[in-house]
């Protein structure tokens, strides 16, 4: 049975018994999946056309805590129902979970049956729309890294989270010995993921203990924000059933290398990527170049949706190969925007901003507002910079913290442009929440040092 699923070869597996359940699911703000598991047969006869949902899906934070300040969702409004559509060209099989199939969700606001602007997809979506209005197809993919732990997740919450037992003991970066250990999991979820019609190409150990990456096949911004989302719930599934976890956090241990997750980015035309010039300088062409400065310029508003937590700016730290500077460079993985396959066909933007734990619909959404402005605007990305760009005091600096990045976010006139006031108002009060959240937690590194000594 293909990966892929038409409406057609759902109804014949049900009718055969191949398939009795149908997961039908959105992405959440914090990029999770959140949905509804059907009978398939009922799947077939109503949730084929529409579900509901509750709309403080959109309007809760990691904890599920119903976060007030919200304009579209809150109790004063009563939290009320959200359409929920299936994207049928997104129907595919889930090996990882007997007889299931998964379909992903746009969301409709119940009343006016428009679009909900602030949920995720539709962000992309807009964007991407934006994009072809202007002759060109947003081509991506994203690099995912995570770090894999012997012990269950259960385990690990039940006892508070103590120090996971990395898989592999030692840095096993593109080590073949060194990530044997981890293997039978991860060929479990190479094979589990390309199962489900998601063209994975390879998986490698990452640069330290137990950190593993897997990569999917360039594909439009649609498809790789659905394959994303999937790549990172098939892992942690698999990962269960085998007794253990990952995290996808950007920094699990300040002794730790972070997880990133890198966004590769071209557009094109007619099947052909426009990004390539045979005749200029590194075959980066005007419109590559213009988009480049557009990411350049807005890096500080989008920062955001690239780092979305308070955990997220703690990767960003010198030698660790998280870049600190918003500046771009031929394949120096010290530069916030590295250019990968210069002077060839393949030449594109590599974003080395965004940590694992971004939501793959905004970051990727973010990134095109921002290159497409340059293109409009004409802006020129200056010389690429060269050396180690962690010692460059002269560079301008990623933000280094979520409060300086949601201040830029809320007086970005140029997102209020691209992505509407709401938007911007809605995802500047997740950020303020987790914000406050934090400082209202007293942690553990605040105990240990303070209880005798304070």
């Amino acid at each position: 049975m293909p990966a892929n699923l038409s409406l057609e070869a759902l109804k014949s597996a049900v009718a055969s018994g191949d398939i009795d359940t149908v997961i039908v699911c959105i992405c959440d703000m914090q990029g999770r999946l959140q949905g509804k598991r059907f009978h398939a047969q009922h799947f077939l006869e109503s949730a084929v056309e529409e579900t509901h949902c509750c709309n403080y899906l959109l309007a809760t934070d990691m904890e599920m805590v119903t976060v007030p300040g919200y304009e579209a969702s809150s109790w004063s409004r009563g939290y009320g129902d959200y359409i929920m559509k299936p994207d049928l060209a997104t129907l595919r099989l889930i090996p990882w979970a007997d007889g299931t199939a998964l379909v992903m969700a746009d969301l409709y606001d119940h009343h006016t049956h428009e679009l909900v602007p602030h949920a995720p997809r539709t962000i992309l979506k807009k964007q991407v729309e934006r994009a072809r209005a202007m002759g060109f197809e947003p081509m991506m993919a994203t690099e995912l890294e995570f770090f894999l732990f012997e012990e269950s997740f259960a385990e690990l919450f039940d006892t508070g989270y103590p120090t996971p037992t990395p898989m592999a003991r030692y840095n096993v970066d593109y080590s073949i010995m060194g990530s044997t250990r981890d293997e039978p999991i991860m060929r479990a979820i190479r094979n589990s993921l390309y199962g489900a019609g998601i063209p994975i190409e390879c998986s490698k150990g990452e640069a330290d203990a137990g950190q593993e990456e897997v990569n999917a096949k360039y594909s439009d911004a649609i498809d790789t924000a659905d394959m994303h989302s999937l790549i990172k719930l098939g892992t942690k599934q698999i990962a269960q059933d085998y007794g253990a976890s990952v995290t996808f956090m950007a920094k699990y241990d300040d002794k730790r290398a972070g997880s990133s997750s890198h966004i590769h980015q071209s557009l094109w035309q007619g099947g052909a990527n426009i990004f390539y010039d045979a005749d200029a300088a590194y075959g980066m062409s005007d419109t590559m170049r213009h988009y480049l400065a557009g990411q350049l310029a807005y890096t500080r508003d989008i920062a955001v949706f690239l780092a979305p937590y308070i955990n997220s700016y703690k990767r960003f730290c010198v030698g660790m190969f998280a870049p600190t500077k918003a500046v771009w460079s031929l394949d120096n993985r010290t530069a916030g925007y590295r250019i990968c396959g210069e002077s060839t066909k393949s030449v594109r933007v590599e974003c080395r901003i965004g940590g694992a734990d971004l939501n793959p619909y905004l970051a990727c959404a973010a990134l095109l507002a921002a290159g497409l402005e340059g293109i409009e605007r004409k802006l020129d990305p200056g010389t690429p910079i060269s050396g180690d760009l962690y010692q460059n005091d002269t560079a301008p600096q990623v933000p280094r913290s979520l409060l300086e990045a949601a201040e830029a976010l809320n007086g970005s006139e140029f997102l209020r442009k691209a992505f509407g006031d709401d938007v911007v108002s809605h995802y500047h009060r997740a950020a303020r929440w987790e914000i406050e959240e934090a400082m209202r937690v007293v942690t553990d590194w605040e105990r240990t040092r303070g209880f005798e000594r304070a």
